[in-house]
């Protein structure tokens, strides 16, 4: 039974500039926009880092959930922690277990794709969506690291820019309350819950970290910063400075979600 995080949404107001921030400071390219996301009222595009993804979605309606996110946190910020696993069969009696609503049933057979998200309420911190890819290729070999990933469309290799960052190391959740987020996130999981080297709550996905942290910005809960493994320290920090979104020398802003450059 294996989990890892393949891919980080934002909610943001405006898609372009986001990608300006995604292209100018990370050297991202887009690989996909998904037609499918309008019946939420949203519309989106997602750049590949390394074999994983970060996607912008943008309310096009209004009373959208994203809409609501963003009214309630101040702002563009993380928005959702999606992973994908060999077991989601088993990833909804867990949720069904611990009372965790499922927000939104992702059974796509024709598409090599089951997933659910589980209702944020229930959660805490931020959507949980895990993902299971079901189609000939990941069945082949399931344990392999970047293989198809259907919400980002068939073709999203072309598109892989490593130059500056090469993937996502962790996400952080803040809370007013880290050790109940924690802990919970850890039940769902079905995972131990520990501390990092910082002595940070945290939780060990197969391929990154799932950290925990007090809500220190006043934005409340919620997904607030990724860490990037980086390549190009410099460059990246240079296009932080053409944005105005240099906050330090190993962090930068990027539609408003932390990235710490690790």
């Amino acid at each position: 039974m294996w989990i890892r995080l393949r891919q980080i949404a934002i909610v943001a107001e405006d898609l372009q500039s986001a990608a300006a921030d995604l292209g100018t400071i990370l050297g991202l390219e887009v690989c996909y926009t998904d037609p499918g996301v309008k019946v939420f009222g949203l519309k989106n595009a997602l750049w590949p880092v390394g074999s994983q993804f970060i996607e912008v979605v943008t309310p096009i309606t209004e009373g959208t959930a994203g809409g609501r996110y963003i009214e309630r946190r101040g702002g563009d910020g993380g928005y959702m922690v999606i992973n994908q696993v060999d077991d989601v069969a088993r990833r909804r009696e867990r949720a069904a277990e611990l009372g965790v609503r499922v927000a939104y049933d992702l059974n796509y057979p024709d598409e090599g794709h089951d997933g659910i998200q589980l209702h944020p309420a229930d959660t805490g911190g931020s959507f949980f969506e895990l993902d299971q890819m079901t189609d000939e290729v990941t069945a082949a070999d399931p344990d392999a690291e970047g293989g198809p990933w259907h919400p980002a469309g068939k073709n999203w290799k072309p598109y892989v820019r490593t130059d500056r960052v090469s993937a996502i190391s962790a996400a952080e959740l803040q809370s007013p309350d880290p050790e109940r987020l924690a802990k919970r996130w850890a039940d769902i999981a079905e995972l131990d819950l520990a501390t990092d080297d910082e002595g940070r709550l945290a939780v060990q996905f197969d391929n990154a970290t799932i950290r925990f942290v007090a809500d220190d910005d006043g934005r409340g809960e919620g997904l607030g910063g990724i860490d990037v493994t980086t390549v190009d320290r410099e460059a990246v920090l240079a296009g932080a400075e053409q944005r105005n979104a240099r906050s330090a020398d190993d962090q930068v802003m990027v539609a408003g979600l932390r990235v710490n450059l690790r």
